[in-house]
């Protein structure tokens, strides 16, 4: 049998991962899901060393993948902040003063992220991943050029957010991913190396723009992405192959129908409706999960919350080194780094995290496993979120040195990636078959707020200036430091309560 990630594990057949997935999101009972009789027009893996199974593939071509994802992954949000420092440049040669409009050449990216991931799952879910990512990879491609060429700022908004849509892809489809080919228990430390790009990316994303913006103007911003892009479009033609379970038994399933001349075989996943069907059952897929899953919304909305703070704050970076402290546009976006080491350590603490702790806890509770194993860094997450907050808010107010403020900004960044990392990792555990859907509920949510909170952050620090401002923040991040211990305690229950008791 193949070895995965350097995460090798007996993979579990697709019957086995249905009936885990049932009973994590419903908490069926063992009689219904047992099997009957094998029939023989059932086409199934070949055992369970199948090749064709993804969780059976090499080392190398599951790292192939993984990187391949996790680079897509990182250049969506490299190229959501790129253009951040540059903002004054771009309303100058479009003369326009409306601080709204500039911060929203920085945030329409993220409305794209909220209504891209809608269609995107659904596709994934009944055509397959590798080709939503080349078709996502090359429309990205498209309209990165034509940020770069757009005549006006109307059209630059336009541009920008259906590049948005576009690079909502990765984000989508990346934990699905990972989850069709990594086993539960190896999960952590590939979803760590995901996960970092929608952290890592923004923050150094606005480094390189700064830099670039000076010595080439703002447009090579848009150039330099596309030139990115057009590699990683063709990257992933090569290394992403086809992972979805579902999409590959329907294929040889069609192959063997062709073959053998009987009409009657059918794939074991098979839900026995037909392709428009589930299309429209399965576009509504993430938004009955945010909407009608008690623990999707409310890890959704937590998710949300700690997002938009990191982009609130990079409104405001501009105003406080280039007002304060009278950096230039290239060493304001060295500030960026803050944020960016400090999602690194968080990165390297629950990567080393996650699967020992699941592994410990599990052999604890008599070898079974539980989603809820994922989450103890989260209470190391949401002590650090409100201390990164306040440290910053009472610095700047008080224009101490400006290393103090960017240490503010690294304690927000690994407490982001602490929270990050646990709940990513356990919705994926919970609805694993559904992983793209309900990895698209989150960001619709998240994106919402992380593209509309920074449209207040100006009026609010006019209003309350930079220490009351970010203090703010924190006190709703002080509200929500019981949260980890309500996940802890009452996830379960939760989740196989009456309330989640829905067919997605």
């Amino acid at each position: 049998m193949g070895h995965g990630f350097g995460l090798d594990s007996k993979p579990m057949d697709s019957a086995q991962l249905h009936k885990l997935d049932v009973e994590n999101s419903a908490g069926a009972d063992d009689e219904k899901a047992a099997e009957g009789p094998k029939d023989p027009n059932i086409v199934d893996w070949d055992g369970p060393d199948d090749p064709e199974n993804p969780m059976n593939w090499s080392s190398s071509k599951k790292i192939a993948a993984i990187s391949m994802v996790s680079l897509i992954t990182m250049l969506s949000p490299l190229a959501s902040t790129m253009i951040s420092p540059s903002t004054a440049s771009v309303m100058a040669e479009f003369n326009s003063t409306n601080e709204t409009l500039g911060a929203f050449i920085t945030s329409v990216y993220l409305i794209g992220y909220s209504f891209g991931p809608l269609v995107i799952a659904p596709c994934s879910e009944q055509w397959g991943r590798a080709i939503v990512y080349n078709i996502c990879n090359f429309m990205f491609l498209i309209f990165n050029i034509a940020c770069a060429v757009a005549p006006d700022l109307n059209s630059l908004i336009v541009f920008r957010m259906f590049a948005g849509i576009a690079a909502s892809c990765p984000l989508t489809l990346g934990s699905g991913s990972i989850a069709d080919m990594i086993p539960l228990e190896k999960r952590g430390l590939a979803m760590a190396s995901y996960i970092m790009g929608p952290l890592l990316g923004p923050t150094f994303g606005p480094l390189a723009g700064g830099y670039l913006a000076v010595a080439k103007g703002w447009r090579w911003i848009f150039w330099l992405i596309s030139i990115i892009g057009g590699v990683v479009l063709i990257g992933t033609a090569f290394f992403i192959r086809e992972s979805y379970a579902f999409v590959i038994l329907q294929r040889k399933t069609n192959r063997l129908r062709k073959s053998t001349g009987n009409p009657h075989l059918r794939s074991a996943l098979d839900t026995g409706r037909t392709p428009v069907e589930l299309f429209k059952f399965s576009i509504f897929r993430p938004i009955k999960m945010l909407l009608f899953s008690p623990i999707v919304f409310l890890m959704s909305l937590y998710m949300s919350v700690v997002y938009g703070y990191l982009y609130i704050m990079f409104t405001t970076f501009p105003r406080v080194f280039e007002g304060q402290y009278g950096f230039d546009v290239q060493k304001v976006g060295l500030t960026y780094l803050g944020p960016g080491v400090g999602s690194f350590v968080g990165l390297v603490f629950c990567g080393l995290l996650s699967d020992r702790q699941m592994k410990s806890l599990t052999a604890k509770n008599g070898g079974q496993a539980k989603p809820e194993y994922r989450l103890p860094a989260m209470f190391v997450g949401t002590l650090m979120v409100p201390i990164g907050l306040f440290l910053y808010a009472w610095t700047t107010e008080n224009k101490n040195h400006f290393m103090l403020p960017i240490v503010g900004t690294a304690f927000l960044g690994a407490g982001l990636f602490c929270i990050f990392m646990p709940v990513s990792t356990y919705l994926v555990d919970v609805y694993t078959t559904y992983a793209a859907s309900v990895t698209a509920a989150t960001i619709v949510l998240r994106s919402l707020l992380g593209a509309l909170l920074p449209l207040a952050g100006d009026s609010m620090y006019n209003t309350l200036g930079l220490g009351w401002g970010t203090s703010t923040l924190g006190f709703i991040a002080v509200a929500f430091i019981p949260m980890p211990a309500v996940f802890w305690f009452f996830g379960e229950r939760i989740r196989k309560s009456k309330f989640a008791q829905v067919t997605f």
